[in-house]
């Protein structure tokens, strides 16, 4: 008795896109199953951002398609988006609003319902933050106390996709390690992660597996577990140099 294969929770099949003569993404094959982090390297224009825009609906491809638990985006955005949170380089939120009033906000947007108080902050401490930062503004929040309540929406909201794009630009050591931790959550819970990178550090420390893009193309796929730093780091700047 055979067991079937699931199928991955995101999946780009022959992704195209272009902006005029700028061809920025050509037939794109990915996947990413439950408990996967995928990373994604390239320079900039590689078709990184426009990769995850098209999961996101932001971006309708020319060719091809994005699908989220099998459902294609374009023709069923919102669906779709049920499933999934997005985390930018730079977190949006409310600065006016406490870290909490924020999480209530977004997750009764996401939801439909309105969340239990309890449940919420326990959300926020899952990602990192204390006690007193759950009631402080979050316009004073740095960078990286802005991920963790975006982590906390993606807890709350119960999304099992997530799509990163930058999440580490810009960040200190001691924060960037804080949001590896965060990764390695969301992956142990079972989430099926995509993340646009230029840090080749954390894909190989966080990833699972590695693609690398270079003008709107996968050029090489590899499991991070297969290739140590600097011969990661070799075969990034080899493919940027052909």
């Amino acid at each position: 008795m055979t067991t079937a294969t699931p199928s991955p929770l995101l999946e780009a099949r022959g992704l195209t896109k272009r902006y005029g003569d700028t061809l920025a993404l050509d037939t794109l094959n990915l996947s990413v199953g439950a408990g996967e982090v995928y990373c994604l390297l390239g320079a900039n224009g590689a078709g990184k951002s426009t990769t995850i825009n098209c999961f996101l609906d932001f971006v309708q491809p020319d060719a091809g398609e994005a699908l989220i638990g099998g459902t294609a985006v374009a023709p069923d955005p919102i669906s779709t988006k049920r499933r999934l949170a997005y985390i930018p380089e730079t977190v949006m939120l409310y600065g006016n609003l406490s870290a909490l009033e924020n999480l209530e906000y977004f997750a009764t947007l996401a939801t439909g319902s309105r969340p239990v108080g309890a449940e919420l902050a326990q959300h926020l401490r899952t990602a990192g933050l204390t006690d007193a930062q759950l009631k402080q503004h979050v316009g004073g929040f740095s960078k990286g106390m802005r991920q963790k309540v975006g982590i906390a929406i993606a807890l709350a909201k119960g999304a099992d996709v997530l799509l990163l794009d930058e999440p580490t630009s810009g960040l200190d050591p001691k924060a960037s390690n804080e949001f590896h931790r965060l990764l390695g959550l969301m992956r142990d819970r079972g989430a099926a992660v995509l993340m646009a990178t230029h840090d080749l550090f954390r894909a190989k420390e966080s990833g699972t597996r590695i693609g690398i893009m270079k003008v709107g193309r996968k050029v090489a796929e590899l499991r991070a577990d297969e290739i140590g730093h600097a011969d990661l780091e070799q075969l990034y700047l080899t493919h940027m140099h052909d």
